[in-house]
């Protein structure tokens, strides 16, 4: 036998030999990917959602883990929700049924695929797979601290075989600011928030605090690289694709007026009614039973939520001066006065409290929303006509 015929007998052998060995070897099949939704029209729904994408082409598995599940149905859900005691879940979905879900719902899902090892990638899994079982998978959200963003940040974190470092956050954020860029064209819904946050949503925040945003998640995680134990680094990102592209749908016809033209018409109201209290010389108690009862009514919620809710940030919150019970428990006194025609300290005491409010609203930690100052200019308006109605009257 030549030389040339036992070369090529043993590459004949050497590759039928290797070609099965090849396909024995595990392949890397598996991907995971970064969801971000864009907002919705509904006031849990404005800020976005974050998901995590698991895909195993081997078994053409599609699966999304989804953090963001909860139910109205839970038993006391307002009441809990306002007592910041909510309890969310993680929930698996096929991939199909969430991509529908946004795509009716108007909102389109940026896909951004992790540039993971096969060994991370089995971690990740392992990891979702062990917060799914049923005594693991539900948790206290937090909405600023601990929500659907940050545990799929945190579990991918967990996953791999090094440092995930991000760029810097941006400066001068606080959770107040990022708040208001998602409740922009939702006036009413920033009103709401705002009367609930206290200073604390004003003390500027890192780039980790940043990222309880969803869309922050994304342009942080775009950034990331991974810092491996041998000091080499790898994107955390491979590449971006925007995989449910549709039009927002038009939200939902909201009250025409704005709050802060309401609070100004409520506060040309007072004083058109100051004045006409002032010229007939008698004060209609009626009009404080109404006015005083709402403000203390405002003020029981606000008092709640200093108090006993474990919401972040709501026990900081300085509109506890203006919104609180004293209206409710104190207005009998007052009304009391205004019948029998006497002088009342109520009043007086009022408008300096008021006044002193007003004042300090330029020096505090806390930044209220401009709406609170013709609500409390109104409060104080009622109150100075009363003092001058009761002067006028004894002379």
């Amino acid at each position: 036998m030549t030389k040339s015929i036992k070369m090529w007998l043993l590459g004949i052998f050497s590759l039928c030999f290797l070609l099965p060995v090849k396909a024995l070897q595990p392949q890397d099949s598996i991907r995971f990917s970064l969801l971000t939704c864009a907002p919705g029209s509904e006031i849990y729904a404005l800020f976005g959602h974050t998901a995590l994408r698991y895909q195993n082409f081997s078994d053409q598995t599609d699966l999304v883990f989804n953090y963001g599940m909860f139910s109205f149905n839970t038993p006391h859900f307002v009441f809990r929700f306002v007592k910041g005691e909510t309890d969310y879940q993680l929930g698996i979905t096929p991939y199909p049924y969430f991509e529908s879900e946004y795509a009716l719902r108007g909102s389109s899902v940026y896909e951004q695929e992790l540039n993971l090892t096969p060994a991370e990638k089995w971690k990740l899994l392992s990891l979702l797979e062990e917060n799914y079982r049923p005594e693991n998978r539900e948790y206290r959200y937090n909405y600023f601290y601990d929500n659907c963003t940050t545990r799929a940040r945190d579990q991918i974190e967990r996953s791999i075989d090094g440092t995930v470092v991000y760029p810097e956050g941006k400066e001068g954020k606080t959770f107040r600011s990022i708040v208001h860029e998602f409740t922009a064209g939702s006036s009413w819904d920033e009103l709401g928030i705002d009367l609930c946050l206290g200073a604390e949503a004003d003390k500027p925040i890192d780039s980790r605090l940043q990222m309880f945003a969803p869309f922050y998640m994304r342009d942080f995680a775009a950034q990331a690289y991974i810092l491996q134990p041998d000091g080499s680094r790898r994107p955390l990102v491979v590449k971006e694709t925007k995989i449910v592209d549709v039009v927002p749908e038009e939200a939902a016809p909201s009250f025409p007026l704005s709050p802060m033209l309401c609070a100004s018409c409520f506060l040309a109201l007072l004083v058109l009614v100051a004045w006409w209290q002032w010229r007939i010389g008698r004060i209609w108690w009626g009009w404080d039973l109404l006015l005083f009862g709402l403000q203390g009514l405002a003020g029981c919620i606000i008092t709640f939520l200093f108090f006993f809710s474990v919401h972040p940030t709501v026990g900081s919150n300085w509109m506890l001066i203006l919104f609180n019970p004293l209206p409710l428990l104190l207005l009998p006194w007052g009304i009391r006065g205004v019948v029998k025609g006497k002088k009342d300290w109520f009043y007086r005491v009022n408008c300096v409290y008021l006044t002193l409010f007003i004042t300090i609203i330029p020096f505090s930690p806390q930044e209220f929303n401009l709406t609170v100052l013709p609500l409390a200019l109104g409060l104080l308006v009622n109150s100075v006509s009363h003092v001058l109605v009761l002067k006028k009257r004894y002379k």
